[in-house]
């Protein structure tokens, strides 16, 4: 057991030492999220599976708090709300859960964040395409090689890796530092 673990670790390791070459893309998400939240705009996040998980949590330390105490921000995780994720998936198909939703909500001025550890899920896809045709800006989370996301999104920053937890573990650590970041600007107005 012990060598397993320490395998996990140096695999987390291994890529965690690749996002220095991610950081200017990091702050230029931060930038677009910072300039949404200050335009009256709001943070709007899905995925799958862990993924979503990962919008979920993102979502609560902005409208939350992360480090620091400030207002609270407007972010939405579209994973959320059972009844609307399975009367549009009965209705209108799984692949419109995102878009659907990004119908009823979605504002010029708002980001939008697809986390997509493939880069690939049809339903991401169809939310970001709609995100960048209605004039809002499209962020993709990735991996592998970006998929799909790579040709749709303002941004996708690909996690250098194809192993799906490694990928979700630096999509969490990308949402926690763009979550500092704009900590650090509120918290200074407050």
């Amino acid at each position: 057991m012990i060598d397993i673990i320490k395998n996990e670790l140096k695999a987390h390791n291994e890529v965690s030492l690749k996002m220095n070459e991610l950081s200017s893309l990091i702050e230029s998400i931060a930038k677009f999220a910072l300039k949404t939240i200050e335009t009256g705009g709001k943070i709007i996040l899905f995925g799958n599976g862990g993924s979503a998980a990962d919008a979920q949590h993102i979502a609560a330390e902005l409208v939350g708090r992360y480090k620091t105490n400030r207002r609270g921000l407007p972010a939405i995780a579209l994973t959320t709300d059972t009844s609307a994720l399975t009367s549009i998936g009965n209705d209108f198909g799984y692949e419109n859960i995102f878009s659907r939703q990004l119908e009823a909500h979605l504002n010029k001025n708002d980001l939008v964040i697809g986390i997509s550890t493939s880069g690939n899920s049809l339903n991401v896809i169809k939310a970001l395409e709609y995100a960048k045709n209605n004039g809002a800006i499209a962020i993709g989370l990735s991996g592998s090689n970006g998929g799909e996301m790579n040709s749709i999104c303002n941004i996708n920053l690909v996690i250098p890796s194809n192993d799906t937890p490694r990928i979700q573990e630096m999509h969490i650590f990308v949402g926690h530092t763009i979550c500092h970041l704009i900590d650090l600007n509120f918290s200074q107005k407050t």
